[in-house]
């Protein structure tokens, strides 16, 4: 959170995507662990922010004050979300929407409201897109603020909506309380995460088309595929995926919509 296709619903994969963190949640680091620990073979290869990687804007489209996203305890970010509500997320292939159910998974949509309302995921990357089986984010493209929420974790919700077509989930480890802010959609019935304790709180009700299309040709992290180093996107940010993963998209603007 070992190969990610269609056919992810083995059980070594299903480790893997435990395994693969929010942003600063502990993970683990056997060699099994796909994303969450590649960053030994990759940072040889990649080099530095600094090897003539184009500077990145951090301050993201409409966002609202960064200043903010680096105080986790910010009032602004602790607000309990309505029992429903919408967000709508503009991206580099179009935009969809979720809808929020708070009933599914109360402490996951809470931190997904608060996030939303204060621009977190404001040009944020699809940095793990696996056809057939998911599209992962959440990931800042600020070291700043991803170093903010390193521990920020949320209490485990109990499972109440199945991990079906379209539903939004967070990516968390094999331990208790790790979701943070990193986040998954899944494209596929992938209700085998059920019983891992990985639970859904939204469901994307418009553009399920546009996240379908989104760019899966890097795939998995080493060794299942060429994709992002978890490990290099928390230390080097936007910058870092710009140069080596020019191909990702990426979400333009997310806001509550009602």
């Amino acid at each position: 959170m070992t190969t990610m296709t269609i056919r992810m619903r083995l059980p070594s994969v299903l480790v893997a995507l435990i395994c693969l963190a929010g942003c600063g949640s502990e993970v683990t680091t056997s060699s099994t662990d796909g994303m969450a620990s590649n960053s030994a073979s990759t940072a040889g290869n990649k080099g530095s922010a600094t090897d003539g990687a184009e500077t990145a804007s951090l301050a993201s489209p409409g966002s609202l004050d960064i200043t903010v996203l680096l105080d986790p305890k910010n009032e602004k970010l602790n607000q309990t979300a309505p029992e429903a509500f919408k967000a709508r997320f503009q991206t580099s292939k179009g935009d969809f929407v979720v809808k929020v159910t708070r009933s599914w998974s109360p402490h996951g949509a809470d931190r997904f409201y608060n996030l939303v309302s204060n621009g977190y995921y404001n040009d944020c990357r699809f940095f793990r897109v696996v056809g057939g089986f998911m599209a992962q984010f959440g990931m800042h493209g600020d070291p700043k603020v991803t170093a903010a929420w390193n521990r920020q974790n949320i209490p485990d919700d109990k499972v109440v909506k199945s991990n079906t077509r379209g539903t939004i989930t967070y990516a968390k480890t094999n331990k208790p309380n790790s979701r943070t802010t990193q986040l998954f959609i899944n494209y596929g019935d992938n209700s085998n995460l059920n019983r891992m304790g990985f639970s859904p709180f939204g469901q994307v009700i418009e553009g399920l088309t546009v996240v379908d299309s989104l760019y899966s040709g890097y795939g998995d992290a080493p060794p299942g595929g060429i994709g992002p180093d978890q490990a290099l996107i928390r230390e080097q940010g936007t910058p870092y995926l710009q140069k080596y993963f020019p191909k990702l998209d990426y979400i333009k603007t997310a806001r509550i919509i009602e």
